[in-house]
């Protein structure tokens, strides 16, 4: 069954929520302050979270714009305030639904269901997800995106990128990299390796301001994992 986090600071609503979830069968998790509940869903171990907006240390609206550098999981903003503006910005910045308090507790379990379908179709396209220093590569989609925003990457961009993320931790070589993008019978001069990575850096690493793509003198490259 899925697991869902719960992130809400005032205990009795979190508590009935829980209490509710668990009795519909799924698995849970809980916390009461916007610092712990995204260092929770950036675990990996939920399937979906229910956020409140108005949260101590970080707001709910900050957990979720941090949480999307790094994640696709899917959110229901839970909040007292009905303003419009509060949920164009949660919309905005990836939030999947959004219910305002006081809700009937079925209408979010119909909510959850349906989100839950949703990713249940997208689970093997998401299973090709690979992630470092907030840029996310979609293979399945061929798409690559750093702070929701697409970066544009030729084939051979993509191709040297994905080697390079399907590897992290691990020094990769210009040969290797030449076989793995270029193919066994690629004739030239190995700097292409050093030319390719330049266009990338330029492409990511310079615009978002992150160091992404490591040299290795004498050896290749690396992506390191920021966990590691």
């Amino acid at each position: 069954m899925a697991k869902i986090l719960v992130v809400e600071d005032e205990e009795k609503i979190a508590r009935f929520i829980e209490l509710e979830l668990q009795h519909e069968g799924y698995e849970t998790g809980k916390a009461a302050d916007g610092r712990t509940g995204l260092e929770m869903a950036e675990s990996g171990r939920y399937d979906l979270m229910l956020l409140d907006i108005m949260l101590p240390q970080l707001n709910g609206l900050e957990v979720l714009r941090r949480l999307r550098k790094s994640s696709s999981m899917p959110v229901i903003m839970l909040t007292a305030r009905d303003a419009v503006m509060d949920k164009v910005s949660g919309l905005d910045m990836g939030a999947d639904d959004y219910i305002t308090k006081p809700f009937a507790i079925e209408e979010l379990l119909a909510r959850i269901r349906v989100i839950l379908r949703k990713g249940s179709g997208k689970r093997e396209e998401e299973g090709n997800v690979l992630s470092a220093c907030g840029v996310l590569m979609n293979v399945a989609s061929h798409t690559v995106t750093c702070e929701g925003k697409e970066i544009v990457l030729t084939n051979k961009e993509f191709s040297l990128l994905q080697a390079l993320l399907e590897n992290k931790n691990i020094v990769l070589s210009r040969d290797t990299l030449l076989t793995r993008v270029w193919s066994y019978d690629y004739i030239g001069e190995t700097n292409v390796v050093d030319v390719y990575v330049r266009y990338l850096r330029q492409k990511i690493d310079d615009a978002f301001g992150i160091r992404l793509i490591q040299t290795v003198r004498g050896v290749g490259y690396v992506i390191k994992d920021e966990t590691a």
